[in-house]
């Protein structure tokens, strides 16, 4: 069937966005039946996306918040500032990590292909994969005391890793070089552009059956049609000023809170967010940049909204962002990033907290609100090493008329769980513990989700752990009088004895027989705990959630 672009009627624009997302799905599974670690493989912690031909994206897979609403800006960033799209030929794989150049943080690469038919650019198709490790001074390159990016790993440019269909042996042999697990960067990247050419494939196809002309005007269609959608969304909040403000603990470095403030104006059918409130940014790695806190933003948006709405490009027009460079929402370079995520969830849970003013009932409270990344690099006696990076969950916050969910991939990430079996056949670490949390759920007429607790024991002579983590001094918050979650809680237990960690460690030295447990925050209660009913608190005593 062939249609002209003049006319897509909107049956045949809906198939064509269901086209378009059956495309990215297409490239995500291939990713994951293809890719080693078991960060991607077994966490899912990767995205794809397919944007039109002017970097714009227009289709996603169900993947990962906080690359899904970044992918584009950072695609824009490399073809405005660094790789313009004539330059792009057909073939080609655009690759960057530099948080400072379009890229998220260093252990998160972005590949780009474009798609071409009859020598014409009629699309991008697009992966992000986070790889376990990129070098640094820690194992996963997450350096929990790094106090500029230098510090964090292999920061490689925009740059072909693949032109016109060759792939450049010299940057892979460069980045082979600069990894602590130089076979898995391998494996990981390959699903990458095994990920690409399926993509570009299924676009293609979809130009082969209904004209490049025709899909070319169907993403124009479909980024205005979300925009629509997005600033009827807004129409339907009251006009106002809506502020709230959250903290985290510290940067690791400076034992001082910082401050996230967000205030949120309506007006009509556009809304504007003013990050100005927000503190400096730190010396330590908690700073993201515009892009990761802009996707905050946009998930927070568009979470409240009342009806269903095609998320791609479109929709991020009619909300704008103030954030003066220099803050810890739009660091200045060499400002180290490696834990932007800390920011982008506390980011979030402070616009919930603002929102929650503008429409009561549509907002739950506070999730855990912290991804709780831990890195263990073992070491053999013969000196052989491995790597293990975990990103454990907690609790999210609880409803106006629901519990909230325990041990939940909430907000800014959509991770899995590494199954216990998995780990202990890849590094040599054993799980002692792993289960939910009594009681760490934020009590409430509707009772907050409970944390989890994990522990890993060495089994390798010696190893060296490090962790970027959260909320062990601000709980999450509560609404309508619930009560905040529990906080987080990191401990070394060593010879039977349990010695308190703080939230952020770097390289802390373990020997064979060592357990780390860490216990994860729960989400904050809805409503006065005087008003929950018989039927649950007897439940909440037979589950021991209380």
């Amino acid at each position: 069937m062939t249609t002209t672009s003049s006319a897509i009627d909107p049956v045949t624009l809906e198939v064509l966005r269901n086209a378009l997302t059956a495309a990215a799905a297409e490239m995500d599974v291939t990713v994951w039946r293809t890719s080693r670690s078991t960060i991607v493989r077994e966490m899912l912690d990767y995205s794809t996306a397919v944007f039109d031909r002017d970097g714009f994206n227009v289709a996603q897979a169900a993947r990962i918040p906080q690359h899904l609403n970044s992918m584009g800006a950072g695609l824009r960033t490399i073809v405005t500032d660094y790789l313009p799209l004539d330059q792009w030929a057909e073939g080609d794989v655009i690759v960057t990590n530099d948080p400072y150049c379009g890229g998220q943080h260093i252990p998160d690469l972005l590949a780009f292909r474009p798609v071409f038919v009859d020598g014409r650019r009629i699309a991008i198709v697009g992966t992000l994969c986070h790889h376990l490790d990129m070098g640094g001074m820690a194992a996963g390159s997450y350096a929990a005391t790094a106090t500029e990016i230098f510090q964090e790993g292999l920061r490689i440019p925009p740059l072909k890793l693949v032109s016109k269909g060759v792939l450049n042996a010299d940057i892979m042999a460069m980045m082979r070089q600069n990894v602590r697990r130089p076979e898995i960067l391998d494996g990981d990247l390959q699903a990458q552009l095994a990920s690409l050419s399926v993509g570009e494939a299924g676009l293609k196809a979809l130009a082969g059956r209904f004209g490049a002309d025709v899909l070319v005007e169907a993403c124009r269609m479909l980024l205005d049609g979300s925009e629509r959608a997005v600033r009827a969304m807004i129409g339907r909040i009251p006009d106002g000023r809506y502020s709230f403000e959250d903290f985290l603990d510290d940067d690791g470095i400076v034992p001082d809170p910082i401050r996230i403030h967000a205030t949120i104006e309506v007006s009509g059918d556009e809304m504007l967010i003013d990050l100005s409130g927000c503190g400096p940014q730190a010396a330590g790695p908690v700073n993201a940049t515009l892009a990761s806190s802009a996707s905050a933003i946009y998930y927070a948006v568009l979470s409240v909204a009342d009806q269903p709405i095609a998320v791609n490009a479109g929709c991020y027009r009619p909300v704008s962002v103030i954030a003066p460079d220099g803050l810890i929402v739009n660091p200045r370079h060499p400002a180290p990033v490696a834990n932007r995520i800390a920011v982008s969830h506390r980011l979030a849970t402070t616009l919930f907290g603002a929102l929650h003013q503008a429409v009561p009932g549509r907002v739950p409270a506070a999730y855990y609100g912290v991804s709780y990344v831990c890195s263990f690099q073992t070491i053999g006696a013969g000196g052989e090493r491995g790597v293990l990076v975990e990103i454990e969950v907690g609790g999210s916050g609880a409803y106006d008329d629901q519990d909230g969910v325990s041990a939940w991939a909430f907000g800014m990430h959509n991770n899995a769980s590494i199954p216990v079996e998995m780990i202990e056949a890849d590094v040599p670490l054993t799980i002692t513990g792993y289960g939910l949390l009594d009681g760490s759920g934020g009590a409430g007429r509707q009772r907050g989700g409970l944390g989890l607790f994990r522990e890993w024991r060495v089994d390798s002579p010696e190893a060296l752990f490090t962790a970027n983590l959260e909320r062990f001094k601000f709980r999450p918050y509560g609404l309508e009088g619930g009560e905040p979650g529990r906080e987080g809680r990191l401990y070394l237990i060593r010879d039977g004895e349990w010695r308190p960690l703080p939230s952020k460690v770097n390289n802390l030295a373990l020997v064979q027989g060592d357990v780390i447990r860490l216990e994860t925050s729960g989400g904050g209660g809805y409503g006065p705990m005087a008003e929950r009913g018989g039927a649950d608190l007897e439940n909440d005593r037979i589950c021991h959630y209380a």
